[in-house]
């Protein structure tokens, strides 16, 4: 899976035309931990539908700002409407991927 570094990494990424997933997370959050090799799989599986990527909160905190990301883990799913659901706290594999299949068929 692919981490962010910058915003205007993740601009350019959000000009693409595959859907975007985005985990905001950080190092120091457990949640954040657990979640990311379930994220991590799915973006190895899904890599054909939608482009899953990662941003360290605490590295691009503008990022965070700009999307409201209060709480982490924060999933954002974003196509070329923009932003069209978030999820926030730790999430189940199953909830994920249906979230990822709604998104790629929108």
């Amino acid at each position: 899976m692919k981490t962010i570094n910058n915003t205007e990494e993740f601009d350019q990424l959000l000009t693409q035309d595959k859907p975007v997933v985005v985990d905001f997370f950080a190092d120091w959050c457990g949640p954040c931990q657990t979640l990311l090799p379930i994220v991590d799989g799915l973006a190895t599986e899904y890599h054909d539908q939608a482009e899953i990527v990662k941003v360290n909160v605490d590295a691009n905190p503008d990022l965070a700002v700009r999307y409201g990301v209060r709480s982490i883990p924060t999933l954002l799913y974003i196509n070329n409407e923009g932003v069209v659901d978030r999820t926030v706290g730790l999430q189940t594999r199953a909830e994920i991927e249906k979230r990822i299949l709604h998104l790629h068929a929108n």
